[in-house]
C-alpha cells in the first residue's frame, strides 16, 4: 500500500496514514550536499540503520536525535532529515547537509592575558601584549572528520606547534588517535598570585623570552556508541623559566630547589558523555565527564600529582523559548602540597565565576555551580556579503539571560588571600548572540560579593 501523503510542514515527521503502533522498516538512505565528507561518516550518526524495523511512533525521536548527532560533528552548518514512505510499512530517509568551511589559513590575534577583560582593564588594550601570526587548520582533511592544525606565531609569545587527530581510524568507525607536539616561548610568566588574587608577572621589559615550553604526546580515542567517549593520552613536557623566578621570587614555583627547569610525563584518561541538541550552545540535553591525570612520578625532577576532575551539565527547555541550565564542575589534586604550576584554579580557561573574571583563586581542590535562565528574543538571517557556494546567509539568534554562580577553592599551603578558602558567589544578566558556525558573543553585566560590578565580554567559536 502506497502512502498517499508526505509529512507536513508543521510536523515533518507526522505519519497521518500509519498506525503509530505498527512496525516500519528503513529501506534506504540517500545523502546529498556532502562534497568532502564521506557518506559513512554521516550514516554512522544515524540512530536507525538500513534494514532496521522500529515502532512508527518512535520515528520522530529517532530522526530528531540523528539530526542533532550529525550536526554535532561540527562538519555542517545545516542538516535536514526527511522520511519518505514508499509503502505503508517501508520508508526511506533523505539527508541533506550543507558543509562548513574546513580550511582556515587565518591570521591570528591572541592576547597574552587570561581574557579580554584583563587585557582592556589592566593593560589598556596594549598591542604590545599581542601574539600574531598564522594558524592553518583543516577540520576535515580526508573527509573522515580528521583535523590538522599548524600554528606559526610570533610577537609577545612564540608558538610553533602541530597536531593531528583522526577519530575514525578503524573499519567500524569506533576508534581513533591523536598526535601533537610544539615549542612555545613567552616574554612574560605568571610566577605567583598576590594576596588580592591578582596574577603577579615577571618579564624583562618585553625584550627577552622568560619561559620556554616543549611538549609532545599521543592519544587513543574510543567511541563505540553515540554519546560516550573514552580518551587515553600520554605526553611529555619540558618547562624552563628565567633563573630569577625560582631563585628569588618563588621557590615553590616547581618545588625542586632553585632549578629553573623541570620535565615530567603526563598520563591521562577521560570519560565523556554528551547528549545535547547542540554541543557548542546546548539548550536541551545533558553532559558529564571525568578526567584522571597522573603527572610525574616523584623521581629525579620531584614532580608528583594525581588529579581527578569532573563536570555535570543539565539543559532543559521550559517552553515558549525559555531555557535553563545547571552546571557543576570541580577537581582535586593530590598530594595537597603542590608546586605553584599545579595550583591554577578559578580564573583560568572556562573555570571561573561570572563576575570574578578579573581574579585568580588558586587551589588544590575547587568546585563551582552555575545556574542560567535564558529567553530567546529573536531569530533572523542576513545575506552573506560575499557571494559564494558555501554560505548564503548569516544566521543570528539573540538570547537574554540572568544567572547566579557559587564556588569554593581550597589551598592549605598557598598565599593567604581574600578569596581562597571561602564561599564565593556572583550573579548578573546579559545577552548572548549566536551566529554562523555557533560563534557566541556574550555580553554580561555581573556583580560579586566584593560589591564590584561591571561589563564582561566572552567570545567562543564553534570549532
Amino acid at each position: 500500500m502506497k502512502a498517499s501523503s508526505q509529512p507536513t510542514d508543521e510536523d515533518p515527521y507526522k505519519l497521518p496514514l500509519i498506525d503509530s503502533s505498527a512496525k516500519i522498516k528503513l529501506s534506504n538512505v540517500t545523502i546529498s550536499g556532502n562534497k568532502i565528507t564521506k557518506k559513512y561518516i554521516i550514516i554512522r550518526e544515524l540512530k536507525i540503520k538500513v534494514g532496521d524495523s522500529i515502532i512508527a511512533a518512535t520515528l520522530a525521536d529517532r530522526l530528531k536525535e540523528s539530526q542533532a548527532l550529525i550536526y554535532n560533528t561540527n562538519l555542517f552548518s545545516d542538516v535536514s532529515l526527511t522520511p519518505r514512505f514508499i509503502t505503508a510499512r517501508n520508508f526511506e530517509i533523505d539527508i541533506v547537509v550543507k558543509e562548513r568551511w574546513y580550511i582556515y589559513p587565518t591570521p591570528q590575534f591572541q592576547l597574552a592575558d587570561r581574557n579580554y577583560n584583563e587585557w582592556i582593564n589592566r593593560y589598556n588594550a596594549s598591542l604590545n601584549r599581542v601574539t600574531y601570526g598564522v594558524k592553518f587548520a583543516h577540520y576535515n582533511l580526508s573527509g573522515r572528520r580528521d583535523q590538522l592544525r599548524i600554528y606559526l606565531l610570533n610577537g609577545f609569545s612564540r608558538n610553533f606547534s602541530v597536531s593531528y587527530s583522526s577519530p575514525y581510524s578503524n573499519r567500524k568507525l569506533t576508534e581513533g588517535f591523536a598526535v601533537y607536539g610544539g615549542f612555545t616561548q613567552s616574554r612574560e610568566v605568571i610566577y605567583k598570585t598576590s594576596n588580592r588574587n591578582l596574577p603577579v608577572r615577571y618579564n624583562t621589559g618585553d625584550r627577552d623570552f622568560v619561559k620556554n615550553n616543549f611538549n609532545i604526546g599521543a592519544g587513543y580515542l574510543s567511541r563505540k556508541g553515540y554519546f560516550k567517549r573514552h580518551f587515553f593520552s600520554a605526553g611529555y613536557n619540558y618547562l624552563n623559566v628565567a633563573d630569577s623566578i625560582t631563585s628569588y621570587f618563588n621557590a615553590d614555583y616547581y618545588k625542586n630547589g632553585n632549578r629553573s627547569h623541570i620535565g615530567f610525563a603526563d598520563l591521562s584518561y577521560t570519560f565523556q558523555y554528551s547528549r545535547t541538541n547542540n554541543n557548542n550552545y546546548p539548550l536541551n540535553g545533558k553532559t558529564y565527564s571525568a578526567t584522571l591525570v597522573k603527572r610525574g612520578f616523584g623521581w629525579k625532577e620531584k614532580s608528583n600529582m594525581l588529579s581527578l576532575s569532573g563536570s555535570y551539565n543539565r539543559y532543559l527547555s521550559l517552553g515558549k523559548k525559555w531555557y535553563h541550565a545547571l552546571q557543576f564542575s570541580g577537581y582535586i589534586r593530590l598530594p595537597f602540597n603542590q608546586p605553584y604550576i599545579n595550583q591554577a584554579g578559578m580564573g583560568y580557561g572556562e573555570f571561573y565565576l561570572r563576575g570574578l573574571e578579573d581574579y585568580v583563586i588558586d587551589g588544590v581542590l575547587a568546585t563551582m555551580g552555575k545556574y542560567t535562565l535564558r529567553k530567546q528574543l529573536v531569530s533572523f538571517n542576513i545575506p552573506f556579503p560575499i557571494k559564494n557556494n558555501i554560505v548564503s546567509k548569516i544566521p543570528f539568534k539573540i538570547f537574554a539571560k540572568t544567572y547566579g554562580d557559587a564556588g569554593y577553592a581550597y589551598n592549605k599551603y598557598g598565599v593567604k588571600d581574600r578569596l581562597g578558602n571561602r564561599l564565593l558567589y556572583s550573579g548578573g544578566f546579559g545577552i548572548d548572540i549566536l551566529s554562523l558556525y555557533d560563534i557566541n558573543a556574550s555580553f554580561e553585566y555581573s556583580f560579586n560579593q566584593l560589591g564590584q560590578k561591571g561589563l564582561f565580554l566572552h567570545l567562543k567559536g564553534g570549532f
